[in-house]
């Protein structure tokens, strides 16, 4: 009789808490796919770090009283090699995948998972896109088993060019982007809203170049300025980006830069004092968010020597806390249903996985390059300088509509 009053009292603290005893204190490894050799390995390894940093921390706490582990494959930014990490992830077990740099990979990734699910019901994996932006990916090419917790390319553009419209000084953009899905999104996209926006503005280059292949960006900086341009339009990343930079600042360019990617590993180095009021970012995160985000910043910066910057690792966590504690499972079918539509609180506001594409919802802000000051003191790659929020779009303003015509298992 004590032995069936124990059990009852069990059960009822475990209703009250929430909790899922058959989940809690599970472990729940993630395979983590990105360039960690190469010349995008310094970002790819930095995201392992932000994987494995917060991991642990909401390891310590979650929902679903799960424990997060990482398991992490060199992909060296190739679908091929993406593809076999993939299946010795699945062979070991992983259920859950994430992925972010280069929509190449992503697009690959994305079609791979949806033909294992379809042939391996039981053994069902989810895709976490925390990076990969390619708008197509919850659009044309949604898919059920892909989330994605970065803004997309669109999204961005829409805040990018909404604040752009209200700079009178912006009259000659010259485009110039990586030649892979992503940077002809932006370029496309950069042309279409500012024809809407601000129609007098003319685009005076339109140049692509290698994905991670170009080394001296002398040639291109000299065209644009001999465009004429006053501003560039850039959704490069990586050493794409801050050689771009370098060259720009060895090179005498002064126009305005606008980017996706200026935190990133790298850049702050490659501008340094220069840039100062000319570069600037649109990103669902910045240095200088505040609260909480703040002190994890400060102890990754202390742990690792490098800084924090890809925010979406920390919405992968929430989603999959919040996700398997209302599923009270692990299990990828049941917490993918879950995520669907699923609203909560992150570092950034409030937020939601738009049901009808998987495409997360959230403000984006605009920053700019100038002096770490006592209001905005975090300097990254400790150059003095940072990224100061200049403007901030709520999550409705930056949201582009879908096309997607998902199938659901």
């Amino acid at each position: 009789m004590k032995y069936s009053v124990k059990i009852v009292a069990l059960a009822s603290f475990a209703l009250a808490s929430g909790l899922s005893l058959a989940q809690q204190g599970e472990t729940v490894k993630i395979a983590h796919i990105d360039p960690l050799t190469g010349l995008m390995g310094p970002v790819g390894n930095n995201q392992l770090n932000s994987f494995k940093y917060f991991a642990e921390q909401f390891s310590k706490n979650n929902p679903a009283g799960v424990k997060f582990e990482m398991v992490s494959f060199d992909n060296k930014l190739s679908p091929a090699e993406s593809l076999n990490a993939l299946k010795a992830a699945i062979d070991q077990g992983v259920r859950y995948i994430a992925q972010g740099n280069g929509s190449s990979v992503a697009g690959a990734l994305i079609e791979a998972v949806a033909k294992h699910n379809e042939r391996n019901p039981g053994k069902e994996v989810v895709f976490l896109n925390y990076a990969a932006v390619d708008p197509d990916f919850t659009n044309s090419k949604c898919n059920y088993w892909h989330f994605r917790f970065d803004a997309d390319t669109s999204m961005k553009m829409e805040a990018l060019t909404s604040f752009i419209k209200d700079q009178p000084d912006v009259k000659k953009v010259f485009l110039l982007n990586q030649n892979y899905s992503h940077g002809q999104q932006v370029s496309k996209y950069a042309k279409e809203m500012l024809a809407r926006k601000r129609p007098d503005v003319q685009i005076v280059g339109d140049d692509l170049h290698p994905l991670a292949q170009v080394r001296d960006f002398a040639p291109y900086v000299a065209k644009i300025k001999a465009s004429g341009a006053d501003s560039v339009i850039t959704g490069n990343w990586g050493s794409d980006l801050a050689l771009l930079i370098k060259a720009a600042n060895e090179g005498g360019y002064t126009g305005k830069f606008f980017t996706y990617y200026t935190g990133v590993t790298g850049t702050p180095s490659a501008l340094g004092k220069n840039g100062d009021g000319r570069v600037y970012q649109v990103a669902y995160n910045h240095y200088n968010m505040g609260g909480q985000m703040d002190k994890w910043m400060a102890d990754f910066k202390n742990r690792y020597k490098d800084d924090m910057y890809t925010g979406a690792v920390i919405h992968v966590f929430n989603a999959l806390g919040d996700a398997m504690a209302k599923a009270k499972s692990t299990d990828p079918v049941k917490v993918a249903a879950a995520m669907e539509g699923m609203r909560f609180k992150s570092f950034n506001g409030e937020v939601e996985m738009r049901k009808t594409d998987h495409q997360l919802q959230q403000p984006l802000f605009i920053t700019v390059w100038k002096p770490a000051d006592k209001k905005y003191p975090y300097s990254p790659e400790n150059t003095g300088m940072t990224l100061v929020p200049v403007k901030e779009f709520p999550a409705y303003v930056a949201s582009t509509p879908t096309s997607c015509q998902m199938k659901r298992p």
